[in-house]
């Protein structure tokens, strides 16, 4: 077997030594991305306050926020029991996010609620580090920072700044990847183990690490190291299914769990019977909509194939968008399980890195700022759930 690194498929980087990602280099990318999500606290500052509402209360004191305060502070084992007859269990939630909150809070004179959103703020920044390093390392630092500033802007980038796993599950899986392009497997694989302990859609990083380790094994360019990544990538998933297998006293126990919430994979169907009721309704543009939005997103998708990004990414991303389709989940949810395949705004990154092109990309990322930001506002100050 060959100590060399296998080559990988061919990147939009320009030709030139790569960026480091230190934080000298990160620091336009950390700045820019700090200002967008600023803007974005500022509108939903502004809007809770004509409404007369608590804004910290919607970043960290509900939805899914609740749960994982609970967990931190009592453990697992708290269920509860709908009308309709249907239980939702406390073990849907994986374990580091609330761990991470009772460690917090037992170091800082502070809440696990509280301790949840410094974690939710310090993972924000570093997902949005790591996404940086990712697009500096396959398409040079200016589409590095902008990819950074775009993930800022996503439509639903207000769960950046609340007390959810989304910045931390983006932060490991980005990092991870980084480490895949640049050859340092078991860094690799030890982020993996730690995302599988945060999201089940971990799921689409594991398949990423093992996918590339399976094609450097068919070029004979398989090293030591790249297998103690791949074997260790799944074992933060695999570990936590077990133990709600184990402790519910089946080995179904985990999907069990998750169908009890609504969150069972149904190759799609649920999300086809939204979109056709949708169609067959009283308002049919809603509809439409939905159906250009998915085409839109699976062009998103075709576009990073054919910008040829590099194998991980391409499998993380693919991935990510397929859990978060062929699930039951509530279909409003949907565009926050996708928020972390960072990957498929890398077009649009390259694209806006031009260097004729920096006016437009100033504006197009401020016009972005204010509707993400508006959007944020509309949707944590509502009723139903991100």
């Amino acid at each position: 077997m060959s100590d060399q690194p296998a080559p990988e498929p061919r990147s939009t980087r320009p030709h030139g030594a790569p960026v480091p990602p230190g934080p000298r280099g990160a620091a336009p990318a950390l700045l820019g991305y700090a200002a967008v999500r600023v803007l974005g606290m500022a509108i939903l500052a502004v809007a809770a306050a004509v409404q007369g509402k608590d804004a910290l209360h919607r970043l960290n004191g509900r939805w899914d926020s609740v749960w994982y305060v609970r967990v931190a502070e009592h453990g697992y084992g708290y269920d509860v029991t709908l009308p309709d007859g249907s239980v939702h269990s406390d073990l849907a939630f994986f374990p580091l996010l609330p761990a991470l909150e009772r460690a917090v809070s037992e170091v800082l004179p502070v809440g696990a609620a509280t301790a949840g959103l410094v974690i939710g703020w310090i993972a924000a920044f570093a997902a949005a580090w790591g996404v940086y390093a990712v697009g500096a390392q396959v398409a040079g630092q200016r589409a590095g920072v902008l990819l950074a500033v775009l993930w800022g802007v996503y439509p639903t980038a207000f769960v950046q700044s609340m007390a959810y796993t989304e910045t931390l599950f983006t932060a490991l899986a980005a990092w991870s990847l980084y480490a895949v392009l640049t050859d340092r497997w078991i860094t690799a694989g030890t982020l993996c183990a730690l995302a599988g302990l945060t999201r089940p859609s971990a799921a689409a990083l594991v398949a990423a690490v093992g996918v590339t380790g399976l094609v450097r094994l068919f070029r004979r360019d398989l090293t030591w190291r790249t297998v103690v990544g791949v074997v260790v990538a799944p074992l933060g998933w695999l570990g936590y299914v077990v133990f709600v297998a184990v402790r519910q006293g089946s080995p179904t126990a985990y999907f069990d769990v998750q169908a009890a919430w609504g969150n069972n994979i149904d190759g799609g169907v649920a999300l086809a019977r939204f979109v056709g009721a949708q169609l067959s309704g009283p308002a049919p543009l809603a509809g439409i909509g939905l159906v250009a939005v998915i085409g839109l997103l699976l062009w998103v998708v075709w576009l990073c194939v054919k910008q040829r990004q590099p194998l991980p990414l391409l499998v993380y991303a693919a991935g990510i968008v397929v859990i978060s389709l062929i699930g039951a989940a509530y279909f409003g949810s949907r565009p926050r399980l996708i928020m972390p395949a960072f990957p498929l705004l890398l077009p649009a990154a390259v694209a806006l890195a031009r260097p004729a092109r920096r006016t437009t990309a100033a504006v197009v990322v401020a016009l972005l700022a204010v509707a993400s930001g508006a959007y944020g506002a509309f949707t944590l100050l509502g009723s139903g759930p991100p």
